[in-house]
């Protein structure tokens, strides 16, 4: 746990009792502070006071005697209207902070990287911590993926704190420079929360700030906002700027060109390795965080050979393009953590007769985006609050069922795809949704996923990323 000996004997309110919020709670607590924890919902107090965190009614207290609020990420405090207690907090002049804010205050001589963009983060965030890891790096990989900062050892000197970043968290977080700031691309996403695109895109940019020289941006320059961003920044001039892409070289940069990783950081273009042969990194989007990852370990003095080597033993993360099983010939793949349009469409680009699971909470925008790909979806299997709105936009493109839940959903697309017999047939749960309308994560979502599928009768192979890359056809 982080130690935060600066806050011992001051009061700290804390809203929201999540897996940050509570680990934020429980690491005040032990600092010393004087905690007032609340959560509107009773089952996240109940928990939070059986692992020993003092509640108090936030409702009932005078916000001019807290030092600060720590305001778990999900929870508004401006757009698109600011929760009561964090309007009453701020009308008090009482400090709103996240838990990664704290983590800097504590460790201010730390190394840090930070990771954004809309899709990729928690796929490059893994990449580069498993790098460093293999290369003898003291580094720790959390914020908004995995487990909370506040959980984390404090590293030696030299070390690393690997972070993706939400452009919820980004919004709170004011004491840590990060000496490498990684954006990889931005679409549509969270426009409830911040407003408009513009927002949005505001709010990812504050993961740039304070940097100097000594600092890296490593930038995305694959889509339209992305490319608007990095002309900012290398008309500012303020930090070391590192072009990146998945679909081209980049001068000055890393890019990928049919699938192999080139390196022209130095100005000297050298080709490092073939991503099509990495099976843990499948698809385009893919090759933008490799090539992303790449250059952040370059610019921390990690040789190229080792960043190859890291890249080659790389597991993959669950939820993403995950191989589930094989059975009676037809894959089944986990990719859970596809919660809109844009992601869904980077793993359907991947395989080519897909029975394709999709639904949940809809984001803004719903389907568009995945257009391209629906000729290769034999069938579509629709479940949760966005169900009938996603049958309307396939109408005429894409044979659909109205499924309801996951259960039936997994049922029926194992049985046509048995049926129809076409080779390299996959089963693909790829949401383009939230989860919240029947789940309460994507973690849940895509465990659950697999349960089903674990029951499923059948003669099973043994697959993993590199069987179901070659059996699917490869990336696109």
């Amino acid at each position: 746990m982080i130690p935060l000996p600066y806050i011992a004997g001051s009061r700290v309110a804390v809203l929201g009792l999540g897996r940050s919020g509570l680990q934020a709670a429980k690491a005040l607590q032990q600092a010393g502070a004087e905690v007032w924890a609340w959560d509107d919902q009773e089952h996240a107090r109940a928990r939070a006071e059986a692992e020993g965190v003092t509640l108090n009614n936030l409702y009932e207290i005078d916000w001019r005697q807290p030092a600060c609020l720590v305001l778990s990420p999900g929870i508004p405090d401006r757009l698109p209207k600011p929760h009561p207690l964090a309007a009453e907090a701020r009308a008090a002049g009482c400090e709103i902070v996240s838990d990664i804010e704290l983590l800097g205050r504590a460790m201010p001589d730390a190394r840090y990287i930070g990771i954004t963009g809309t899709n990729g983060k928690s796929t490059t965030t893994a990449l580069i911590g498993h790098v460093l890891n293999a290369s003898g790096a003291d580094a720790q990989v959390g914020g908004n993926l995995g487990p909370s900062v506040l959980d984390f050892a404090p590293v030696q000197a030299g070390g690393v704190y690997v972070l993706e970043m939400s452009s919820y968290q980004l919004e709170r977080t004011g004491a840590i420079t990060f000496d490498v700031a990684v954006w990889l691309n931005i679409s549509a996403d969270h426009l409830d929360r911040h407003g408009d695109m513009a927002g949005y895109v505001a709010a990812k940019q504050h993961i740039f700030d304070r940097q100097t020289r000594a600092c890296a941006a490593v930038v995305g320059v694959d889509d339209a906002h992305s490319q608007e961003v990095y002309g900012r920044l290398k008309a500012a001039g303020s930090q070391d700027l590192i072009p990146i892409s998945g679909t081209r070289a980049v001068s000055g940069g890393v890019g990928v060109q049919d699938g192999t990783l080139l390196d022209d950081i130095d100005g000297a273009q050298a080709p490092v390795l073939d991503l099509a042969q990495m099976p843990s990194l499948p698809g385009q989007h893919n090759w933008q965080n490799a090539a992303a990852a790449y250059a952040a370990c370059r610019h921390l003095g990690v040789p190229p050979h080792a960043i190859a080597a890291g890249f080659q033993s790389f597991p993959g993360l669950p939820h993403r393009q995950e191989p589930a099983a094989t059975i009676d010939g037809v894959a089944f793949v986990n990719d859970s953590k596809a919660t809109n349009a844009d992601a869904a469409a980077r793993a359907l680009a991947c395989y080519r007769a897909i029975y394709w699971i999709a639904g949940g909470r809809a984001k803004q925008g719903g389907l568009a985006g995945t257009e391209a790909y629906w000729p290769q979806v034999r069938r579509a299997y629709l479940v949760g609050e966005a169900a009938n709105a996603f049958a309307k936009s396939l109408h005429g493109e894409a044979n659909a069922q109205l499924c309801g839940t996951l259960d039936t959903a997994v049922q029926r697309a194992f049985a046509d795809a048995r049926a129809d017999g076409e080779p390299g047939a996959v089963v693909l749960l790829s949401p383009a949704c939230a989860s919240f309308d029947q789940f309460d994560s994507f973690e849940a979502r895509g465990d659950h996923f697999k349960a089903l599928v674990g029951q499923l009768p059948g003669t099973r192979a043994q697959i993993g990323r590199r069987h179901l890359s070659a059996e699917a056809g490869g990336a696109a």
